[in-house]
Formats: C-alpha cells, sequence, structure tokens
C-alpha cells in the first residue's frame, strides 16, 4: 500500500517544485471570476451543437499552440505589418476558424463579467477539456492561472509539430524534447479519435504509392478506395477532406486504435504504430481497453496543459485574444 502512494506523492512533490506551476490552481478565478467556468461551458455548449467539429479543432489548436513555446496562446496572435505570427505558418493555416472563434466568444462574455481578468490561454485550455468530455472523452484536471504570450513569431514553429510524412522516431524525438515518452505520446495521438486530414496529407498513401503498389499495402484494400474517390478532385480542390475515425468520426472514444489493427489508419505517422515494436505495446492497450487510453491520455494532457506556461507578472492578460495589449514592432 506504501509503494502505491509514494509514485503519486513524489509526482505531486516535483509538480509543486515547479515554480511556475505552483502559481496556477484550480480555484485562480474563484474570487476574481466566479462564474469564469460556467460562462465558458455556456459558449461551449452553444458552439459544439452547432458546429460538431469544434471538439476536434479547438484540442488541435490547443495542442499547437502549447507545443510551440508553451500554453500562452501565441497562436491566437494574427500577423500585421511588422510581424508573421504563429498561426499563418503553413502547418497552421489548416486550423479551422471554429476553435479560434470559441476562444473569442468566451473571452467577449467574460470581459462583460470581469474585464481584464482572465487570459485567452485559461480559457483555450478550459474550454478544450470541457469540448473533449462533451463528445465522449475524458474529464481531466486544467489548472488555472497562465498569462498570454506578448509576441507571437511564424519562424518559431518549424521543428516542433509532427507532420504526417516524419519518420516515427523524428515524432518520437519531437515528443521527447517537450518531455513525453513514448506512451505518452501514443495517447495523445489517441486525439485523431476526433477530427479530420486533408487528403493531400495522405494522398501519397492512396495515389500511385510505388511501382508494384498503387496504395499503401498497409491500409485496408476497401478503404483505400474509398479515399481515392473521395480524393480525387483534391489537388484542384485542396479543402477536401476525410475523417480521422471514419468509424465513430465525432465520438471520442478508442476506436481510432481499433481502426489502426484494421488497417484503417489514414495517416502513415498513425498507421506505422501499429507496427513498431516501440508503439505497438500501446496502441494494442488501448484498442482493447478504453479506460487505459482514457486515463493515459487525461495524464498526458494534464502534462501539456502546463508547458512553458507564464504566470506571475510574466506575459499579460489580453484585452483581446488576436492582439497584444501593446502593438510589437519587433
Amino acid at each position: 500500500m506504501a509503494s502505491s502512494l509514494l509514485l503519486p506523492l513524489l509526482l505531486i512533490f516535483s509538480f509543486l517544485l515547479h515554480p511556475a506551476h505552483s502559481k496556477l490552481s484550480l480555484d485562480y478565478y474563484n474570487k476574481t471570476c466566479p462564474k469564469f467556468a460556467k460562462i465558458v461551458q455556456d459558449v461551449v455548449v452553444d458552439k459544439q451543437l452547432a458546429i460538431p467539429t469544434t471538439a476536434a479543432g479547438a484540442l488541435r489548436l490547443f495542442f499547437h499552440d502549447c507545443i510551440v513555446g508553451g500554453c500562452d496562446s501565441s497562436l491566437l496572435i494574427t500577423s500585421n505589418s511588422f510581424n508573421t505570427a504563429e498561426r499563418d505558418h503553413h502547418l497552421n493555416q489548416g486550423l479551422p476558424g471554429d476553435a479560434f472563434d470559441i476562444v473569442i466568444r468566451a473571452k467577449t462574455r467574460l470581459e462583460l463579467e470581469c474585464p481584464g481578468i482572465v487570459s485567452c490561454s485559461d480559457i483555450l485550455a478550459e474550454a478544450t477539456r470541457d469540448l473533449v468530455s462533451m463528445v465522449g472523452g475524458p474529464y481531466y484536471t486544467v489548472l488555472l492561472g497562465r498569462r498570454d504570450s506578448i509576441e507571437s513569431r511564424a519562424s518559431d514553429v518549424e521543428g516542433h509539430i509532427a507532420k504526417p510524412d516524419m519518420t516515427l522516431t523524428h515524432i518520437i524525438d519531437l515528443f521527447a524534447t517537450r518531455g513525453f515518452n513514448v506512451q505518452e505520446m501514443v495517447a495523445l495521438t489517441g486525439a485523431h479519435t476526433i477530427g479530420f486530414s486533408h487528403c493531400s496529407e495522405f494522398a501519397n498513401r492512396i495515389f500511385n504509392f510505388s511501382k508494384k503498389q498503387d496504395h499503401d499495402p498497409t491500409m485496408n484494400p476497401d478503404y483505400a478506395q474509398g479515399l481515392k474517390k473521395l480524393c480525387k478532385n483534391y489537388k484542384t480542390d485542396p479543402t477536401i477532406a476525410a475523417f480521422n475515425d471514419p468509424m465513430t468520426p465525432g465520438k471520442f472514444d478508442n476506436m481510432y486504435f481499433q481502426n489502426l489493427h484494421k488497417g484503417v489508419g489514414l495517416l502513415a505517422s498513425d498507421q506505422v504504430m501499429m507496427f513498431d515494436p516501440r508503439t505497438k505495446p500501446f496502441v494494442d492497450l488501448y484498442a482493447a481497453n478504453q479506460t487505459a487510453f482514457f486515463e493515459a491520455f487525461s495524464r498526458a494532457m494534464e502534462k501539456v496543459s502546463i508547458l512553458n506556461v507564464l504566470t506571475g507578472s510574466q506575459g499579460e492578460v489580453r484585452e483581446r485574444c488576436d492582439a497584444p495589449n501593446a502593438l510589437q514592432t519587433n
């Protein structure tokens, strides 16, 4: 019994040692903006019911923000005459407008309720968790008290976000530089259980794969043929996309991992996890046990949400989520 309690206590102790993390708390807005959680939740519910792909978009936006420089909502800042911001890097240009919109809507409501108090970073973190839970995923802890970045540079993005054509080793290394092990990487990749990918991200798997194979042989043949029909005009219409999980695309569950067993993984970087000895044990575990996946995903998301956060006097609480309070000219 004592040994089973030791690891959680050590993890909590190491977490508290970090000066930035120690300034985050569950009750951060209890006195200054007591309706924070309710306002965010109301906005989330209205938006998700109206646009069912919002949850997937927000989850992707949140991860892309946190993995580049930390969870500071720098990705929400728009470019200006002096600077090209993160959101205009080509790896972020496919992020859906509905994901940005939900933060702006919540911020507008919160500024009316408690002006100048709630950061855009906290709104994005809270809204993402609420959306994941709303579509069937786990409800995990979100600590609050983040501050917003005053700058955003597109040049900071390259080399931090995984791409579908990267080798698995490269992706594992990318996650490792942010402190995530292989199991955490696999769990976080399970976010692909919702959302979609544009045909250009997997076209090389279904068109002229090799001299001997028309499509990637690791793909289910019927699945590959269906994708070929869907994506036949993708070069003239780059907006054509396919659900990452064709079985339960709007539900956060472990079907994504079950699909990998059947050769129904959309992206090459996903399907390869089924065959690599470093990742296969976790794919097998999560395909067989949704509870194990949810627990691992929750822990990993809690870890993502505190990456290099700004607290205290660092950064600022933006008046608008798409721009710093003062124009940055360098």
